[in-house]
């Protein structure tokens, strides 16, 4: 088969011009440290050379919220069933200068005591009972004093609950480091261990469990897209995924996930949480967080997919230095082969650095991420002409791209992020970063003309070129005032991108959903110039504050984000034909409140920003310019932590206004109201048993339209129930053996705003098994998985701009992981 050449792809990421920018940050950075409880036996011993103590004072009261707030004071992660402290109260903390000092004056007289876990973490059980003979009473056991040295830690992320699936929090951008049972938000985080299991290589592949995110990118396209509560993120692909809190780093068209350590989803606008979304997404937020070094890993993965689609993974972690301050982590991978869609063809390569300097105080870490694809036949989502009857979903191996056209991209990213804490309670932070994006392809997106399944295209050769650069800094502080304690931030941040494009189109083509026509092969000239098409700029300056009260039962979040939007477009010669300047407030009012240990009670009221339109040329007020959109939620819930089940229940409504024409006028008055219920489950209900998976339903209703046959109909794409299931069992009959299974259904939908076009339910299963074993002295995985088994031909959904999905075909994935 013939290729398209291309230079080799390089797992360096030689950013010229982004180096300049890391270069010229000078702003250092804070880290909380983790703390290792030592033996309890063990006398206190002096602190290095050059340690910093901290000083952790907490009032007397309940056991449970005392025990909240160190962990929150001092990143620390420390876990306890509820059960275990109902009912207890402790004397607190008197100016106790370490995590392990602090949790013994707060365990002292309660019948517990903390045992000390792997990266600083705590669990907490109950003391042993000590009895001399038959009849007498507990020994009294003399003053054990314990005390441990502050050991080196890159960035402590919140620990995985119970089965290892979901971490037990998320990093909320300007809120930092948030226990999920504090977060007046839906969160949930996906932890690498969930990724390595599923066998999930694309941040479409590690979302499809969610029960409030679909995807808008059909399997064997070139770009990821999705759904979240209903309204779309990523449909043009400009910066919509954080990377580590950040828009504007992360790449722009697709995401590899084997450099990350958690994917969290935020459920709901987060502009005041991340900042506006580049591309006015408004559902919710995705932000990945990635691999920090650890004190020493080499791991290896070898896999292979269905037809020939194979590869390998490397992930290297080392950490040197008196106290292991320093850090570096490689994540690298390289797949090649035929893939399950016909004569597709797909090349790609990833190289992503992590570098850190961690020491009590400061913490600065650089990421530098070089992706690379090369498709050929890429598979397109093809648009449905108005009128059009849904046609019968062809077979999801059909591919009516052809075999000489093709795809390449080259996504380049790189950050530098540094914190400092001035002491225990007072820390700044800065973070600047750049990414690019390069794109060379032939082909388009086609038209389907007929309901027997006929297409029209015109395959056109264009090159992309989109560059972005993000520059942040900010104050932290804790603080109390009266009865009330504060977590509070002070934030400015700055995002600009520039588009360019320029294409040449070719000779148009037919073809059919279900029987391909192969086409003779078409030789189209690269464009002679790339024009700019677009310059965005938003600058922002965001200040929170959760306050604590009724000994930490109560959190009162409340913030403000100003965000300023420049934006100018231009036409096909690079000529500006509009330019916008505009600014808006977006509040943040968020409220968790625990009645009980394991019960948290949340509502919110947050508000989204996007971009505002502009009039179009053919409207009798071609070049208005409106005012920034805010889509405004309301949401409250409920969250039970079972000890090893952690269900969630919420409420919420999103509305979002949009523009339309009306008697040849443009203008912003019609709404897309979605109101939605949302349940999730997850953890390990039983030994050997794990489970994570939920269901959302979704009234998504158009309103105040610019006709009567769209006025109160359903917004395009947005099915009204959806549902996942993910399940794990260890088998006891071979140790070492897992058997996992899936489900995903999803609703009836729409592909036009007249709800005249159809598209029906469907549901796939997924099958697999997990053996882990020790191989020649090495730890060893072995993955098996088949998607969807059943090998249902489907459309899996339609995008806002009324593209439809072709689902995934059955494939079968195999892998082989060893640690050395």
């Amino acid at each position: 088969m013939r290729r398209h050449p291309h230079p080799a792809p390089s797992l360096a990421c030689p950013l010229t011009a982004v180096a300049a920018h890391l270069l010229s940050a000078s702003l250092a950075a804070c880290a909380p440290a983790l703390l290792v409880l030592q033996p309890a036996a063990a006398l206190a011993q002096p602190a290095a050379p050059g340690a910093v103590q901290r000083s952790y004072a907490i009032a007397a009261g309940p056991l449970g919220p005392a025990l909240n707030r160190l962990g929150r004071e001092s990143g620390a992660l420390i876990t306890f069933a509820p059960d275990l402290v109902a009912g207890l109260r402790t004397a607190g903390v008197q100016a106790a200068p370490t995590v392990a000092q602090a949790l013994a004056q707060l365990l002292a007289g309660t019948g517990l005591e903390p045992v000390a876990g792997p990266d600083g973490a705590y669990t907490l059980r109950r003391l042993p009972e000590v009895m001399s003979a038959p009849g007498a009473t507990a020994a009294t056991l003399s003053e054990v004093r314990v005390t441990a040295e502050a050991t080196v830690q890159p960035d402590t992320l919140p620990g995985a609950y119970a089965g290892g699936q979901i971490a037990r929090g998320a990093r909320l951008g300007l809120l930092g480091q948030t226990d999920a049972m504090d977060a007046p938000f839906h969160i949930t985080s996906y932890t690498a261990q969930a990724m390595e299991d599923r066998q999930t290589t694309t941040l479409a592949d590690a979302l499809t469990v969610d029960p409030s995110v679909r995807s808008t990118a059909p399997n064997g396209d070139v770009a990821d897209a999705f759904f979240i509560r209903g309204f779309a993120i990523g449909d043009n692909n400009i910066g919509e995924i954080a990377f580590d809190g950040l828009y504007g780093v992360s790449p722009n068209y697709r995401l590899l996930t084997d450099y990350a350590e958690r994917v969290e989803v935020l459920k709901g606008p987060a502009a005041m949480v991340y900042g506006m979304s580049p591309n006015s997404g408004v559902g919710g937020g995705i932000n990945v967080v990635p691999k920090r070094a650890t004190q020493g890993l080499m791991r290896v993965r070898a896999d292979y997919g269905t037809r020939s689609q194979g590869g390998g993974h490397i992930d290297v972690a080392r950490r040197w230095g008196d106290t292991h301050q320093f850090g570096v982590r490689f994540n690298g991978s390289y797949r090649d082969g035929s893939t399950p869609i016909d004569h597709q063809h797909r090349e790609a390569s990833l190289g992503a650095l992590a570098l850190d300097y961690t020491t009590e105080r400061t913490q600065v870490t650089v990421d530098l991420i070089r992706q690379h694809e090369d498709v050929q036949a890429p598979t397109r989502r093809p648009f449905l002409t108005a009128g059009l009857a849904v046609p019968a979903a062809p077979d999801a191996r059909r591919n009516i791209t052809q075999r000489w056209e093709w795809y390449d991209s080259t996504e380049d990213s790189a950050l530098l992020k540094a914190r400092h804490a001035f002491n225990d309670r007072w820390s700044v932070f800065a973070s600047v970063g750049a990414a690019r994006s390069t794109v060379d392809r032939l082909f388009n997106t086609p038209t389907i003309t007929s309901a027997a399944g006929d297409t029209h295209v015109t395959p056109t050769r264009a090159q992309f070129d989109i560059e972005r650069q993000i520059a942040e800094a900010g104050l932290r502080g804790r603080f109390t005032t009266g009865a009330a304690s504060h977590q509070a931030t002070l934030q400015w941040s700055h995002y600009e991108d520039r588009y360019r494009m320029g294409s040449v189109a070719g000779t148009a083509y037919t073809s059919n959903l279900y029987a391909p026509i192969e086409q003779p092969p078409q030789s189209v000239g690269a464009p002679a110039t790339r024009p700019q098409r677009s310059a965005t700029q938003l600058r922002g300056v965001a200040l929170s504050d959760t306050m604590g009260l009724l000994d930490e039962r109560l959190l009162v979040t409340l913030g403000l984000r100003h965000q300023r939007v420049d934006s100018d477009n231009f036409d096909a010669n690079g000529v500006r034909t509009a330019t916008y300047s505009q600014s808006a407030v977006t509040p943040l009012a968020g409220v968790v409140f625990k009645p009980w240990q394991n019960v948290s009670l949340y509502a919110n009221y947050i508000e989204g920003l996007s971009k505002g339109d502009t009039a179009p040329s053919g409207a009798v007020n071609a070049g208005e310019i409106f005012a920034p959109y805010k889509t405004r939620q309301q949401e409250v819930g409920i969250k039970v932590d079972h000890g090893r089940l952690m269900t969630t229940a919420s409420v919420f409504q999103i509305r979002k206004p949009s523009g339309y024409l009306q008697n040849n006028r443009f203008g912003v008055d019609g709404k897309q109201r979605n109101r939605g219920l949302e349940l999730t489950v997850y953890g390990e209900p039983a030994a050997g048993w794990r489970l994570y998976g939920g269901a959302t339903w979704i009234d998504a209703e158009l309103a105040r339209t610019s006709s009567p046959a769209t006025q109160g109909n359903t917004a395009v794409g947005v099915p009204r129930t959806q549902f996942t299931v993910n399940a794990e069992h260890d088998l006891a009959l071979v140790p070492g053996l897992t058997a996992t299974a899936g489900l995903i259904y999803t609703s009836a939908q729409y592909a036009d705003q007249a709800n005249l076009q159809r598209l029906p339910s469907w549901t796939t299963v997924d099958l697999g098994l997990r053996y882990r074993l020790q191989l020649a002295g090495r730890s060893t995985v072995l993955r098996a998985t088949v998607r969807n088994a059943t090998g249902r031909d489907y459309w899996a959904g339609s995008s806002t701009w009324g593209t439809l999905l072709v689902g995934a075909p059955r494939s079968v994935l195999v892998s082989a992981t060893v640690d050395f």
